[in-house]
């Protein structure tokens, strides 16, 4: 495997999401490209990866701690949304509804994978809401089965807090069709229906 393309297949391969026949199009792509774009890609790959570090006080992923959204006097201290993954975060900074905090667990519990309380950052948003500032936690966590049983633990620790627990709405997406929509999404929708506006 001293071959450099094949070496640069097999480390592209190792990405979430990419497959051997999409790492092969990656490869080859490179090998297409002007040597200053790759040198950009490869420098910023590098910059990303000595710079960037976890939020000491939400755990999303930042240059500066405390990140732009926990240093932004401007966002309600009192909410705080609890996410899985820092593009979690991006996704629901995208919606441009939610103008509280955040907190990222970094995963899931998945006991079949070895992922337990000890390896999220549970114990740290334990710790934040003790502090008597936050008033609301929405738990923005997929619905899977791992999600939904995080959900059900962070719920059962986080009640006796004294705080609001409250969770995302799930159902239909705007613009899906009835007919296209699976029953369990469905039924989720029926369940959190809203008032008519």
């Amino acid at each position: 495997m001293s071959d450099p393309v094949s070496k640069l297949i097999l480390e592209l391969s190792k990405l979430p999401g990419i497959g051997e026949k999409t790492a092969m199009r990656l490869a080859y792509h490179v090998l297409r490209t002007d040597e200053s774009d790759v040198r950009l890609l490869a420098d910023s790959l590098l910059e990303a990866k000595l710079k960037i570090r976890l939020c000491q006080e939400c755990f999303t992923f930042t240059e500066a701690s405390p990140c732009s959204t926990c240093s932004n006097t401007e966002r309600k201290r009192g909410i705080v949304c609890v996410v899985e993954k820092p593009a979690d975060v991006m996704a629901i900074e995208n919606s441009q509804r939610f103008h509280g905090r955040y907190h990222v667990l970094h995963g899931v519990l998945s006991p079949l994978d070895g992922v337990g309380p000890e390896q999220l950052r549970i114990r740290e948003l334990i710790k934040r809401i003790q502090d008597g500032t936050v008033t609301e936690v929405i738990l923005a966590i997929n619905p899977t089965v791992e999600g939904e049983a995080t959900g059900v633990y962070l719920t059962k620790l986080l009640r006796p807090l004294g705080v609001a627990v409250t969770k995302i709405a799930h159902g239909i997406p705007v613009g899906g069709v009835l007919e296209y929509i699976d029953r369990q999404t469905i039924g989720r929708a029926i369940e959190n229906r809203v008032a008519s506006a």
